[in-house]
């Protein structure tokens, strides 16, 4: 109980600084924005001379904030037409563009390039769910979760619709690079593998290679066993009475039951399609959600259980490593083993949310193992969030092709092959290279800067490439970013 609690207090008041932090970001921009506008009315000729065309796109958008955004993102993709949009996909907890204010999920990494997207795809709704938002959010559209799927979960088949899809020329020939932290890579992965098996009503013509490359940051490619601390029984589905995730199941269901406007749009948990709000669900819909009878939590259609190992085993069986596309993977990793015994290398350098897990983690031992061969010693690593042999490759029940890359850094004569999950392991927690870029440090940008130089100037088209001093050679049908070639 002594360590629920605690649990439960460091996970609570790094959600209210994470939420405090955002509301600040934007009490500061606008301040500065009211400064701004009372700046330009003390020189009105000024504003004239910089806006002259009443009624313009760029008066509406300046009084139309949303306008002015949608109008900016469009102005920047046109503008940068011939680049392939690179995907950024956040985690559990995690949020996209347009939630928490001007808070960055990426610690403002998406900034690095001028075709980037950060969708928002619900911070506990399960990897199924989000993979279908995200073919909506691209293409545009009605979400569709599928009839079977909402009939077994017991949710609406239907979600949220994109009136404008943010990428609607995507198709084979307009592809995309998705770049996923922890759970945003199963998402980017299952996604792949719905678009190979032409999953979507309407889209008959989808495949495996609308997507280029797949990047891996901390991803939950092989589950955790920090969901059994946390709450998920042994069997990797089910609840445990007391827990962490018991707490959090009552809040996020009063949280959602209230459906205070102003907080939904702020941060949301993406059950819309639960209908969990007072206004359908009223006061019985409340007792049974909290009773486990009905909602999300009734059943294993939310992300904790997604991350399971045994989970994990079910999707890698369905879940290709596909011929066409590339994989790259960054596992990260805080502990070491010191006098036989695995644990965090330093006490100050991993964040207090992920300390007391990352110490259970190095501990943990299954009654039953989830699969045979498995072993607890090759779990121990980890990152406070997920373990380190997770992270690298899918690897159960069965290894996908897989290789080390050496360095980060892209070589004279290094060659990269399509089909191949390419990982090596950085050290840091879980949390390291989002939020709060300043905890990395220079580690922030080489890492991103790499991930995008990758994207952008090596390869457009799926090939064999190999880096020839300044010039490439690339070995089948490609168009080259660098070389500018077929």
């Amino acid at each position: 109980m002594v360590e629920l609690f605690v649990s439960t207090l460091v996970h609570m008041t790094y959600g209210l600084w994470i939420f405090a932090s955002a509301i600040v970001l934007d009490l500061a921009g606008f301040i500065s924005e009211e400064h701004r506008k009372s700046s330009s009315k003390v020189m009105p000729f000024l504003s004239s001379a910089l806006s002259p065309m009443s009624g313009s796109l760029v008066d509406l958008a300046e009084d139309d904030p949303e306008r002015h955004m949608l109008h900016t993102a469009a102005t920047a993709f046109m503008d940068s037409d011939v680049k392939t949009p690179i995907v950024m996909l956040h985690g559990i907890f995690g949020f996209g563009k347009g939630k928490l204010g001007k808070l960055s999920y990426w610690g403002g990494a998406e900034q690095k390039d001028d075709r980037v997207l950060v969708p928002d795809l619900g911070s506990l709704t399960s990897i199924h769910d989000r993979a279908c938002a995200l073919f909506y959010y691209l293409k545009g559209g009605t979400v569709h979760y599928g009839d079977a799927h909402g009939k077994e979960f017991g949710h609406a088949p239907i979600g949220r619709t994109y009136y404008e899809g943010h990428y609607p020329e995507w198709d084979e020939h307009h592809p995309v690079h998705f770049v996923g932290h922890s759970t945003g890579v199963q998402v980017a992965r299952l996604l792949q593998q719905l678009l190979a098996e032409k999953k979507f009503p309407g889209h008959e013509n989808t495949n495996e290679n609308w997507v280029i490359s797949i990047t891996s940051l901390s991803g939950a490619l092989n589950g955790t066993t920090r969901v059994h601390m946390d709450g998920i029984s042994e069997d990797g589905r089910t609840l445990r009475s007391v827990c962490l995730l018991q707490i959090l199941r009552i809040a996020v269901l009063i949280y959602e039951w209230i459906d205070f406007g102003l907080f939904n749009k702020y941060y949301g948990f993406g059950f819309e399609h639960y209908n969990l709000s007072w206004r359908k669900a009223g006061l019985m819909g409340l007792i049974s959600t909290l009773s486990g009878q009905t909602g999300p939590f009734a059943h294993s259609d939310w992300i904790l259980p997604d991350l399971s190992i045994h989970s994990a085993i079910e999707f890698n069986k369905r879940v290709k490593t596909f011929p066409n596309t590339y994989y790259f993977s960054y596992g990260a990793k805080i502990t070491r083993k010191t006098f036989g015994f695995t644990l965090p290398f330093s006490l100050f350098r991993v964040h207090p949310l992920l300390l007391i897990r990352s110490i259970q983690m190095c501990l943990f031992r299954f009654s039953t193992p989830p699969y045979e061969g498995y072993r607890d010693e090759d779990w121990k690593d980890n990152d406070g969030a997920l373990n380190t042999k997770s992270q690298l490759f899918p690897c159960i029940p069965t290894p996908h092709p897989h290789q080390e890359m050496e360095s980060d850094e892209l070589q004279v004569g290094q060659t990269f092959q399509p089909g191949i999950w390419y990982y090596r392991v950085i050290e840091g927690d879980h949390i390291h290279f989002i939020i709060n870029k300043d905890r990395a440090g220079v580690q922030f940008d080489m890492l991103y800067d790499n991930i995008f130089r990758r994207c952008r100037k090596h390869y457009q088209r799926p090939s064999v490439l190999k880096i020839i001093g300044t010039a490439c050679q690339c070995v089948g049908d490609c168009i080259c970013n660098h070389c500018g070639k077929q």
